[in-house]
């Protein structure tokens, strides 16, 4: 993206995005310590919400909860899901944006109902059906975004989450904020390789593949929102295990932060076998063509995420689409009506 630029300058889905820097230096990593201390007592977390709230927020802390070696078992669901669990030994953080989300809504009602107290909210408003529902809550700094695809709220939500694992695991995530918010400011206003976005324009398919930690697959959502087009989330190596049965030549593969081990198999599989374009997002060279970004370390996800939304502004764009405002998709998907 260029800011710089005056085309770019108006949509409020590229200033947002371009806020998230911000977000991400001004994040008050003690907000949540609290929350951790009551979390030692119990032995399991669920992270739910439904759409971007969910999605990498969640999946990045589950990721992460593992690979940091947690006593504490961190699980993710949308909320009808998670509505069927018994949940009655569980924390449990309700992410909604709005405060209004039906499902989720109805899921801290049900908590609250059965008595369970560790019930906490994620929100970017105040005053909202979710907050009455739950013990705490905690409302987003970044401000309300006027795009309908989230952007800048994901990013703050994921860092409340992984704030909390932090905490548990006794080390000071807010020393790595700025290093973060400079490799995200750089990489949001890299340059996209012209022919790379082409390739994307002319695709019927946009596939994302790559861990499930919620980046490929929040990619995929604004895939949707933000280009018109079709996309799809191929987690792990599922791009090499049977799919390229149905995929077309034309069609493209952005690959997060490949797997070392499996890049002859994608280049036998989809470059030589479907002949597709395969493209990596990483923060080292590959032998496909590669959108090299910054590393951050253990908080490369934030760093791919932008990657992501830059690519995919430049696509939409080019595609000449509106990529604040989508014809069919809403900002709130399903708001709860009392």
């Amino acid at each position: 993206m260029k800011p710089e630029d005056i085309t770019y300058g108006t949509f409020a889905l590229i200033r947002e995005m371009l806020e998230t820097t911000e977000v991400v230096r001004n994040f008050d990593f003690k907000q949540t310590m609290n929350i951790a201390e009551e979390l030692r007592s119990v032995d399991k977390l669920l992270l739910t919400g439904e759409g971007s709230s969910r999605i990498f927020p969640a999946k990045n802390a589950v990721r992460k909860a593992l690979t940091m070696g947690l006593n504490l078992a961190v699980f993710t669901d949308g909320s009808r899901q998670s509505a069927l669990y018994d949940l009655s030994d569980f924390a449990v953080f309700c992410s909604s944006n709005s405060g209004q989300t039906k499902e989720v809504v109805l899921l801290a009602q049900k908590l609250a109902a059965s008595g369970n107290e560790r019930r906490y909210a994620v929100t970017a408003n105040k005053d909202t059906l979710l907050q009455q529902e739950c013990r705490q809550t905690f409302v987003l700094g970044c401000g309300l975004e006027q795009a309908v695809a989230a952007t800048k709220s994901v990013v703050e939500q994921a860092l409340i989450y992984e704030s909390v694992l932090w905490h548990l695991k006794g080390i000071d995530l807010g020393a790595r904020l700025p290093s973060l918010a400079s490799a995200l400011e750089q990489t949001l206003n890299m340059p996209i390789r012209r022919e790379i976005v082409e390739w994307a324009v002319q695709a019927p398919t946009i596939y994302f593949a790559g861990y499930n930690d919620g980046v490929a697959e929040e990619l995929t959502l604004k895939t949707n929102e933000i280009t018109r087009k079709k996309s799809d989330f191929l987690e792990g190596t599922y791009a090499a295990h049977g799919i390229e049965e149905v995929m077309d030549k034309r069609d493209i593969v952005f690959w997060i932060d490949p797997i070392e081990s499996e890049m002859e198999k994608f280049q036998e599989v989809l470059v030589e076998g479907v002949g597709l374009k395969v493209v990596a997002i990483a923060d080292r060279e590959t032998p496909f063509p590669t959108i090299l970004v910054p590393s951050a370390g253990v908080l490369n996800p934030y760093v791919f995420l932008c990657a992501g939304w830059n690519l995919l502004v430049e696509i939409g764009l080019a595609s000449g689409i509106d990529i604040d405002r989508p014809v069919r998709a809403r900002k709130i998907g399903n708001a709860f009506i009392g």
